[in-house]
């Protein structure tokens, strides 16, 4: 399969990412959420995200069509925790396990290291074999699990962390 990784846009590419999103919700545990989301929702998510200054990255085949995307956020509220994101990678079912997720992910480690920051962390379901192995295979380290931190589809979930340290920043300051 050939696919191009370029900057996601709200524009051109919220209904997919709002199908994306909303699959994930009703069919798997990558998101620990009930509740489907808006076209609203996507326009806000991607505003937060400019807002910020977080990228919002898409794998798209030669005629435009979105086959995953992928971002990275605020870890926590602290201003201590400025050198840390917790990422997200999504990929439409229809193309999972054909290297979209793998060259999202790349390229968001890539980003991060641009953006001079020292930590990416994943929260994944622990039934996520695939999800994790990618991380594992990108350097990945397992930090830690929540065992029943969430519930969803009738049964309590754990949820797993991962992360991958950066040598960036090259000098890192408080404040």
């Amino acid at each position: 399969m050939t696919f191009h990784i370029d900057t996601c846009m709200p524009d051109t590419h919220a209904a997919a990412v709002r199908e994306i999103f909303n699959d994930a919700i009703l069919n798997t545990t990558a998101l620990y959420e009930y509740q489907t989301w808006t076209h609203t929702d996507v326009l806000k998510w991607f505003g937060n995200k400019a807002k910020s200054g977080f990228p919002v990255i898409a794998a798209m085949d030669g005629a435009g069509l979105l086959l995953g995307f992928a971002s990275y956020g605020q870890f926590r509220a602290r201003p201590a925790y400025k050198y840390t994101v917790e990422h997200s990678v999504y990929v439409h079912r229809d193309h999972r396990r054909r290297g979209v997720g793998r060259a999202l992910l790349k390229r968001l480690i890539e980003l991060a290291r641009e953006h001079q920051l020292h930590v990416l962390v994943g929260g994944i379901d622990v039934n996520n074999a695939e999800s994790i192995a990618l991380h594992e295979q990108l350097g990945f380290k397992h930090a830690g699990t929540i065992t029943q931190s969430g519930y969803k589809f009738g049964r309590w979930l754990d949820l797993a962390f991962y992360q991958l340290t950066l040598s960036t920043p090259l000098q890192p300051r408080d404040g």
